[in-house]
């Protein structure tokens, strides 16, 4: 007489899949917020922040999130529908029910503390649109997980809106996704203003060495050569991107006035530009930039930078005692 075995279940299987599952819906989740909020900051910038162009990194790294981790998080509840419908008895573990509830805790607190932040804020007076749609994204974004997941915590076989949660979820996604790469720029663009990166951080340090050469010998460098020191290990650096020397102009050499040029990508002449400092105000207008500029703003193109030194600010060492 045969008896009917159950199948041996794949305990080490399910959990894994589980936690899976649960760790890329967090993950997601935040990615998508993150993604939602640094899109407000961009639109909506906050006139206390003064560097909104720091919301470029987290915007990236938010983009390359959902880039990866929510397509596993949709494979991976994809293949355990898969196994719910062929062993049943998988559905119903401990695991999954216990990481549900606590995914439903999660968005459950998630909302109540959003709606305490919405009052208390508006009753301290902020009612400014950027904090509304933060708000309101939080909530959202809460309020469909916690309703996908109490809908299907109750039901002994998938839910049929699983697709549809997917198919919508996805296009959301990918709609934000693509619409993030008109703040943070396309791989190409972004190497460029790296590219002008490195080449505002060589023109500072060829500054700090000319600064330095004059407080020590009480004269300014006719060629970036002189500024080499083999003891401290400085070699005047060139362009990363044509590999030429910087352009060094000695403009008045008795009151200490020379020029820095090099060649930009992008413009760089605006309060966005990573390189803004709202507490310094250059007096001194780099050559090719328009209007009122902020120490290193520069525009596309061929820009010099004209710096003066100060003998007060900066006294030759032999005056120091």
């Amino acid at each position: 007489m045969e008896e009917n075995i159950a199948p041996k279940r794949n305990i080490p299987r399910d959990v894994f899949l589980h936690l899976l599952a649960i760790v890329t819906l967090y993950w997601s989740a935040v990615s998508f917020i993150t993604l939602l909020w640094q899109t407000i900051n961009h639109y909506l910038p906050d006139v206390l922040n003064y560097y909104p162009a720091g919301i470029t990194e987290p915007l990236r790294f938010a983009v390359a999130s959902l880039i990866i981790v929510f397509p596993v998080f949709i494979l991976t509840s994809w293949y355990l529908n898969k196994i719910y419908r062929r062993e049943s008895v998988v559905r119903e573990s401990k695991i999954r029910k216990w990481l549900i509830y606590l995914t439903l805790f999660i968005s459950a607190l998630t909302v109540i503390v959003d709606l305490v932040m919405i009052v208390l804020n508006l009753l301290s007076g902020e009612t400014t649109l950027r904090f509304i749609l933060k708000a309101i994204s939080v909530l959202v974004v809460a309020v469909v997980i916690f309703g996908y997941y109490l809908d299907d915590v109750r039901k002994e076989t998938p839910a049929k809106s699983a697709r549809y949660y997917a198919l919508v979820s996805a296009f959301v996604i990918l709609i934000g996704v693509i619409s993030s790469f008109f703040i943070i720029g396309s791989p190409a663009t972004n190497r460029l203003i790296q590219f002008d990166q490195q080449k505002i951080s060589d023109l500072q340090s060829i500054q700090y060495q000319i600064v330095n050469y004059w407080q020590r010998k009480e004269v300014l460098p006719t060629t970036l050569v002189e500024l080499n020191d083999p003891i401290s290990g400085f070699l005047a650096p060139i362009d990363p991107q044509s590999g030429q020397p910087y352009e060094y102009i000695v403009k008045d050499a008795s009151n200490l006035s020379f020029l820095l040029c090099a060649t930009f990508n992008k413009e760089g002449a605006d309060q966005y530009s990573p390189y803004y400092n709202p507490y310094y105000v250059e007096t001194q207008q780099p050559v090719g930039v328009k209007g009122r500029v902020e120490n290193w703003q520069h525009v596309a193109g061929r820009v010099c930078f004209e710096r003066t030194i100060d003998k007060q600010l900066y006294p030759p060492l032999s005056n120091v005692k």
